[in-house]
C-alpha cells in the first residue's frame, strides 16, 4: 500500500529545527508548505535555506502569526500544521490556535516543542518559564479540542555533542571536561535530521494522535560519564573530569547572563535532575519513536562523535 500523502504547513520553517522538518516532509513526498515573512525571502542569512526549499519544491507562503487573515488562508490549503517557532514566539502560538479554530479543516497540530517533555520537568529559572510557556500552549490546544501531537526530541545532537556540553568552546575537550552533578542521569541526544524524519513519520499515524512522541532511541540514551568514556576511547586519551555540584551549578545559573543562564538551567534539568529519562513512557500519554518506526535508521551518539576525532 502506497503511503498516504498529506499536505503539511510548517510555521518557522527557516529556523534551527524547522528547516530539517521542512526537508524531511518534502523528501517524504508530502506536499510541503512553509509560512515565511516577506523579509525572510530577501534576508542574506536565510538565502541558502530558501534556495534549498525551492529546489525541494516547497511552496512558500507569505505571512506571519500577526496576519490572521493570511494565516487562516494558509491553513485552508493543508491538512497538518507543524510549528517550529523560536523561543521569543512560543506564546504567540495562541494565534495559530485561533486560526486553526477558524479554518476548521486541520487534522493535526504539532506545536513548537522538540525538547524536554515540558509536563515532566524539574527546571529552575530561567528555563522554568520557557517550559511553562510551552505547557500553557499544550493546555490551550487541548482546551480548543484540536487534534495534536507533541514531539519530545530531547537534545539536538548538533547543539550539545560537538563540544560535549562545554559552554563557550568550539570543539570537544581533549584535556579536561566539566560535568554537571555526578554524571549518572541519562540524557538523550538526537541528530536534527533524524528528529525531522521521526516527526514527519508521526504526522498521520493514528498511534500518535493526541499523544507525546518521545524520540528516545536506546543507542542515544547515555549518561554524561559514559559519554565522556566513549569520547576518551575515540581519542585514545583519558580526560580530567571536573564535577560541578548542584549547589555550584545553581549559583552559576543565578550569576550568568542570557543566554548562558538558560543553557545552564536546561543542563541542570537534564544532567542533574534527569528530566529526559526519570519517568516511564506510559501508553496513556506517550509513544516512543524508534519503537514505532523500527525501519528508520538514525545516527547514534557513537557514530555522531566519530566526525570530531
Amino acid at each position: 500500500m502506497a503511503e498516504q500523502k498529506t499536505k503539511i504547513l510548517i510555521i518557522g520553517g527557516t529556523g534551527y529545527i524547522g528547516k530539517y522538518i521542512v526537508e524531511a516532509s518534502a523528501n517524504a513526498g508530502h506536499p510541503t508548505y512553509a509560512l515565511v515573512r516577506r523579509s525572510t525571502l530577501t534576508s542574506p542569512t536565510k538565502s541558502n535555506t530558501i534556495d534549498s526549499f525551492n529546489k525541494l519544491g516547497v511552496k512558500l507562503l507569505i505571512g506571519d502569526l500577526n496576519d490572521h487573515e493570511n494565516l487562516v488562508k494558509a491553513l485552508k490549503l493543508v491538512d497538518v500544521v507543524i510549528s517550529t517557532v523560536g523561543q521569543d514566539q512560543l506564546a504567540d502560538q495562541n494565534k495559530i490556535i485561533s486560526a486553526i479554530k477558524e479554518a476548521g479543516n486541520i487534522k493535526r497540530f504539532f506545536p513548537s516543542e522538540f525538547g524536554n517533555d515540558v509536563d515532566r520537568v524539574h527546571a529552575v529559572e530561567p528555563a522554568r518559564t520557557a517550559f511553562a510557556t510551552k505547557a500553557s500552549i499544550r493546555r490551550a490546544v487541548e482546551a480548543a479540542g484540536i487534534p495534536y501531537t507533541y514531539v519530545s526530541a530531547n537534545f539536538f545532537a548538533g547543539y550539545f555533542l560537538p563540544t560535549l556540553n562545554q559552554p563557550g568552546v568550539t570543539a570537544p575537550p581533549r584535556d579536561k571536561v566539566v560535568i554537571f552533578g555526578d554524571g549518572t542521569p541519562k540524557a538523550i541526544f538526537n541528530k536534527e535530521e533524524d528528529i525531522g524524519g521521526f516527526t514527519i513519520k508521526a504526522v498521520i499515524d493514528p498511534r500518535t494522535l493526541n499523544k507525546i512522541v518521545y524520540i528516545r532511541p536506546p543507542a542515544n540514551t547515555i549518561c554524561f560519564n559514559d559519554l565522556v568514556t566513549l569520547w576518551e576511547k575515540k581519542i585514545g586519551k583519558k580526560l580530567e573530569r571536573i564535577y560541578i555540584t548542584e549547589e555550584q551549578l545553581l549559583e552559576n545559573i543565578r550569576e550568568s547572563a542570557p543566554p548562558l543562564n538558560v543553557i545552564l538551567a536546561i543542563g541542570h534539568s537534564v544532567f542533574v535532575k534527569g528530566d529526559h529519562t526519570n519517568f516511564e513512557i506510559e501508553p496513556s500519554f506517550g509513544v516512543e519513536a524508534s519503537e514505532l518506526y523500527p525501519d528508520v535508521e538514525y545516527t547514534t551518539v557513537d557514530e555522531y562523535l566519530t566526525q570530531f576525532v
